[in-house]
């Protein structure tokens, strides 16, 4: 039986044990965001979705498709920088996929909203950035004082709501939770054996961190200091930076064992066989939330509350005004090196 809605047909399927009809959703086309952590933390969105049985495909960048190999995705979109690019990839899809009709936009910008508008979605997502007349289900954005996560869940939330599917408004758990493909975790353990680590045996470090907040840099300054005193103490510290890092990693900290670069999927598997990861407030820090790997992240220009990981586990050192200290963190890490020893 079919109704409609929206000018759109909506397919009820027929019990075969009860005269109960059972609306099966539409799918759903998700425009992520463009940066490493801000993927991670739309995964609880992700989980929603899937609680409901809403088959959903991804647009965003090249790397989002390792990285989220794990998950039931039934496409994948590559975006870019150009709108019109963006657009017609969009498109492209559509065409081939004729059942896509809605799209969620996850990022507030205008650009992400007409892309999808010109390939013919109707759109839901946060009335920002002068973009309503290109929603068709807009929500006024509330207080900025939110963590991430639970501003992208909010969103979903309410365009499942807006589209018929019966769903509790409530918070999201206390941690993120990435499945690891099986293909991931044998990369990570090649790129280990190939380094002449074994797992639980190093200590990992992020000793970069790509862009500035208000013109200030975000990788804490200590980091060389900081590698050849746990080396001092016997304790083999390793990184694995992106192809793009290498260089400034090495120049960071030219004592560390490095490790080849990986995709981000293989390197959230490598961050659990670590002892302990130490990294910035970037993308390795949402990262090891997402793989539930053991780490401390270092804050000094940026805002825990609002970008930190979402770990209840996570040791966050440093505030938005000052970084920590050379000798707090090494107290710290040794603490909860002893901790892994025990």
């Amino acid at each position: 039986m079919i109704t409609w809605k929206d000018g759109q047909p909506i397919v009820f399927l027929q019990s075969m044990n009860a005269n109960v009809l059972t609306t099966r959703p539409e799918p759903v086309l998700i425009r992520l965001p463009n940066w490493v952590g801000d993927v991670c933390m739309v995964l609880p969105a992700l989980d929603l979705l899937e609680q409901h049985r809403v088959p959903y495909a991804l647009c965003g960048r090249s790397w989002a498709r390792s990285l989220l190999a794990g998950k039931p995705i039934t496409g994948f979109v590559p975006m870019t920088d150009s709108v019109l690019g963006n657009m017609r990839s969009v498109k492209l899809f559509l065409s081939e996929h004729p059942n896509y009709r809605r799209g969620l936009l996850l990022p507030d910008s205008l650009s992400s909203a007409l892309s999808f508008r010109l390939a013919g979605l109707k759109c839901a997502g946060w009335r920002d950035d002068g973009r309503s007349l290109l929603l068709r289900w807009g929500f006024n954005k509330p207080s900025s004082d939110r963590h991430a996560v639970e501003s992208w869940l909010d969103v979903t939330q309410r365009a499942l709501i807006a589209w018929g599917v019966d769903v509790a408004t409530e918070a999201p758990a206390n941690r993120l939770r990435l499945p690891i493909a099986k293909h991931h975790e044998q990369a990570a353990v090649a790129a280990m054996k190939e380094a002449g680590l074994n797992s639980g045996e190093f200590v990992l470090i992020a000793p970069t961190a790509t862009g500035r907040h208000k013109g200030q840099s975000k990788v804490w300054p200590h980091f060389d200091a900081f590698t050849r005193v746990l080396q001092n103490n016997k304790v083999t510290v390793a990184m694995c930076p992106p192809d793009e890092e290498v260089d400034s990693a090495f120049r960071t900290t030219p004592t560390a064992t490095q490790i080849r670069p990986l995709e981000l999927g293989a390197f959230c598997a490598l961050t659990r066989h670590a002892k302990l990861v130490i990294c910035n407030d970037s993308g390795v820090s949402h990262l090891c939330a997402a793989a539930v790997a053991k780490q401390i992240t270092l804050f000094g220009v940026t805002d825990p509350a609002r970008t930190g990981p979402w770990s209840p586990d996570a040791v966050l050192l440093g505030t938005s005004s000052g970084w920590p200290q050379l000798g707090e963190t090494i107290a710290r890490v040794q603490q909860l090196l002893s901790t892994t020893k025990a």
